[in-house]
């Protein structure tokens, strides 16, 4: 079974996919994607990558016939999946690529996001990394994944119609105006460049979270330069960096680029209003202290951070401090 689900009171799409639940468990001395394993070339940096388990696909089934009554809407589970491999090494990491390999994943994002919007049946492209088996990844190999749905989900929904109303009602960007007033306030920065600010939100629900915002407005992956692609790339980079010398271990996290919708009634005006940023949601709030996202979290959406965001900006700060004296490849 592969379908879309309506859920009327959310007014949200879910995906049903039952194929997922039969996702075979990797040999341990075998991965996919390494070269040599006959599923990826001999040679490259970073890859594509077809999904072989997708939740969604551009020739789906017919949805079974469950729709018996009004509330049961359904819908074929249109869209894109694909895997966005970092590196041939298995055991790399994103803050050890130099700045060339960084050149490649920031255009091979660009790539993606520009050749899923050009699908008029979808309308967000999501382009997101899972890292740590505290997250459920079960394939260490470095990579991100992107998604394309022919709806736009909740969330990305919300920051929408906020970035509108705000827009409307102050004649100026939402995303802008938090940025600058985090710089101005200046305890949550983490760390600022040309192009992009690292900070943990005011209102940071997450203890180590952090945000990356465009100090440009620019809404999407596909408007901005080379220049700034490539300082986006090393701005990932370094808060991957940054969080593995926090602990001094491999820091797990989920990484979410939000881009503005595409394929909207009036494109234009979602451009003028949202803001490209990057959200890093971490499971732990200390170095084996997992923060569990649990009822209040997950049943009622009322989160609580047991960490206050100037104390946690202040520690991530100083794990920059210590990344920047590391070693690195043309940094």
């Amino acid at each position: 079974m592969a379908e879309l689900r309506w859920n009327p009171i959310l007014k949200d799409w879910t995906m049903v996919n039952s194929s997922r639940q039969s996702r075979p468990a990797m040999p341990k001395d075998w991965c996919p994607f390494c070269p040599g394993s006959g599923r990826v070339p001999a040679d490259y940096q970073v890859l594509r990558y077809p999904n072989d388990f997708p939740v969604l696909g551009a020739d789906p089934p017919a949805p079974d016939d469950v729709a018996s009554e009004p509330l049961f809407r359904v819908a074929p589970s249109y869209g894109r999946c694909e895997v966005l491999l970092y590196s041939p090494d298995h055991h790399g990491r994103v803050a050890d690529l130099d700045d060339g390999h960084i050149h490649k994943l920031s255009a091979l994002w660009r790539e993606v996001f520009e050749d899923m919007r050009a699908d008029p049946r979808i309308k967000y492209v999501f382009i997101f990394e899972n890292k740590g088996e505290v997250v459920g990844v079960t394939m260490p190999h470095p990579h991100g994944q992107a998604y394309g749905y022919s709806w736009l989900p909740k969330t990305l929904e919300r920051e929408l119609s906020s970035a509108l109303e705000y827009q409307g009602a102050k004649g100026s960007c939402l995303f802008c105006d938090l940025l600058a007033a985090e710089v101005k306030d200046a305890r949550r920065i983490v760390f600022q460049g040309e192009h992009f600010t690292a900070y943990v939100p005011f209102f940071g629900n997450v203890t180590y979270g952090v945000h990356i915002t465009a100090n440009r407005h620019v809404p999407h992956l596909g408007a901005m330069s080379r220049t700034e692609l490539d300082a986006l790339g090393k701005a990932i980079r370094a808060v991957n960096g940054l969080y593995d010398c926090l602990f001094d271990t491999s820091f797990p996290y989920m990484m979410c680029m939000h881009n503005a919708p595409v394929n909207t009634r009036d494109d234009a005006a979602v451009e003028a209003a949202f803001h490209f940023h990057v959200e890093f949601i971490p499971p732990m709030r200390a170095a084996n202290l997992q923060q569990f996202f649990a009822s209040s979290e997950t049943g009622a959406g009322a989160w609580c951070n047991p960490n206050c965001p100037e104390d946690k900006a202040a520690e991530l700060r100083a794990a920059y401090e210590k990344y920047l004296k590391l070693p690195k490849k043309n940094n």
